[in-house]
């Protein structure tokens, strides 16, 4: 039985297949951690290049956009937003106060003050109230949809703890044994060596032995 798992342990395919698995789950993990601070930590203040990732709160867009779907906006000007798009904006009245809004355009207008915009979701019953050009943060161009299914999973606290502490305690732990099998192995070449040694120690002495006979 020791035989067998150490050549399944010497298996090279097995090897390859083991660090790719072992990849993919960093990578998975990696992006969860990704996922997890920028939506809960910088309160979408960071954008790279123009872009933006937020995450949908409400049902207010459904069924083009669910609560924890994933999205990706890039910064555009007024005068490029065209109605039916959907964009994102920071609101500044009544119960959109301070709130990031994904809502789509149902009105643009051109005034002397700068762009007039008027935003609806999709499921609501009435329009949001006009905001201007500078709430708006950038249009919605993409739904991450292996990151929005991710964010679904990590908003039940149960699957949170299960799909990102215990990859990672599986990591860790991992980590431990290679490091612990790497010890043994050195271990095991020391005492080989050490007996390699002896042999010839020994062969040395019987050698001596008879050429004194």
């Amino acid at each position: 039985m020791k035989e067998k798992l150490q050549k399944l342990k010497k298996n090279k395919v097995l090897k390859i297949i083991g660090k790719i698995l072992y990849a993919l789950l960093f990578i998975i993990v990696l992006l969860m951690l990704i996922v997890v601070i920028l939506q809960r930590v910088t309160d979408n203040s960071i954008t790279i290049g123009g872009y933006r990732m937020f995450t949908v709160a409400t049902g207010s867009m459904t069924p083009q956009y669910e609560v924890g779907d994933i999205l990706i906006s890039k910064e555009i000007a007024p005068d490029q937003i065209n109605e039916g798009d959907d964009i994102v904006y920071k609101g500044k009245e009544g119960s959109f106060k301070d709130k990031v809004v994904t809502h789509r355009v149902i009105s643009i207008d051109a005034t002397d003050e700068g762009y007039k915009i008027i935003t609806q979701g999709i499921a609501n019953p009435e329009p949001d109230p006009e905001i201007t050009e500078e709430q708006v943060y950038g249009k919605i161009i993409y739904k991450v949809q292996i990151l929005s299914f991710i964010s679904k999973l990590i908003s039940n606290i149960y699957i949170f703890y299960f799909v990102i502490f215990v990859p990672i305690a599986l990591i860790i732990f991992r980590q431990i044994r290679q490091l612990a099998s790497e010890d043994d192995e050195d271990e095991e070449n020391e005492e080989e060596d050490k007996e390699e040694k002896d042999k010839v120690v020994d062969i040395e002495k019987s050698e001596e032995k008879n050429e004194r006979k």
